[in-house]
């Protein structure tokens, strides 16, 4: 992995040490530079969980891709880097209350002073390290904290406030570490099955500084603070918005 390039990618330098402010600023310069997308998936290209795969999508055709390539490639990054991390397993909750398959987003847990959750791929999410305390953190797309589960030991949930107060299950996931291998079956059926809603349409989504933009299907949304919009996007402005929007060049 040529670690200079990554961090170019990411319009960011190398931290002069590996701690919290460094953490939070490669999180978020992340975030904002590499979008997370399925276009791959929809194209049924194949993707295998290899790291140098990864870093020549993302890296050299300066591509972006979901969870297990994301956080897969970041975390051997934070690596090189100095960081204290592994891969983790959560379970995601679906809108209807009900939970996706079981341990299928891979997303890291960095220890520092205290153990904290890190994911560049899980779309709209905590954009700084989130600790396992229960501390809540709080950026421009919302309030998170990590909450142990009362009825499960060593079980915790990723949560974001709702506007009712209430707080809202992200997905639940374990401290123990877990292989980029281990993800095989999860990667397989996110990619091909009819049940993944990454099969569904094409996704792709992006952090900015005071929101996100989105291509979601036909739909190119966007979110700047608390006001949303949407407009059709024709089959023809595809290609030109991912490059023009999303800096995906495909």
């Amino acid at each position: 992995m040529n670690v200079e390039a990554y961090l170019k990618r990411m319009d960011t330098n190398r931290p002069a040490k590996p701690d919290l402010a460094a953490l939070t600023e490669l999180q978020l310069r992340h975030m904002l530079h590499v979008p997370f997308e399925n276009l791959d998936v929809i194209r049924q290209v194949p993707i295998t969980l290899d790291v140098a795969s990864f870093y020549e999508k993302v890296i050299g055709r300066r591509r972006g891709g979901f969870c297990y390539e994301l956080n897969g490639l970041f975390s051997t990054l934070l690596k090189e880097l100095g960081f204290s991390v592994r891969l983790i397993a959560a379970t995601v909750a679906k809108p209807d209350g009900t939970w996706g398959m079981p341990e299928s987003h891979a997303t890291i847990l960095a220890e520092l002073d205290r153990s904290y959750l890190v994911d560049v791929g899980f779309g709209d999410s905590a954009r700084s390290p989130v600790p396992l305390d229960g501390t809540p953190v709080e950026d421009v797309s919302g309030v998170y904290r990590a909450a142990k589960v009362p009825e499960a030991d060593g079980l915790y949930d990723l949560q974001r406030a709702g506007e009712d107060g209430d707080w809202n299950a992200l997905y639940r996931f374990s401290a123990a570490p877990r292989s980029l291998g281990s993800f095989a079956e999860a990667c397989t059926f996110n990619q091909t099955s009819p049940e993944s809603h990454f099969t569904q349409k094409l996704l792709a989504t992006k952090a900015t500084a005071t929101g996100r933009v989105t291509i979601s299907g036909d739909q190119l949304i966007e979110t700047d603070g608390d006001v949303k919009s949407r407009q059709p996007l024709a089959p023809e402005e595809l290609e030109k918005t991912l490059n023009s929007r999303l800096g995906l060049f495909v």
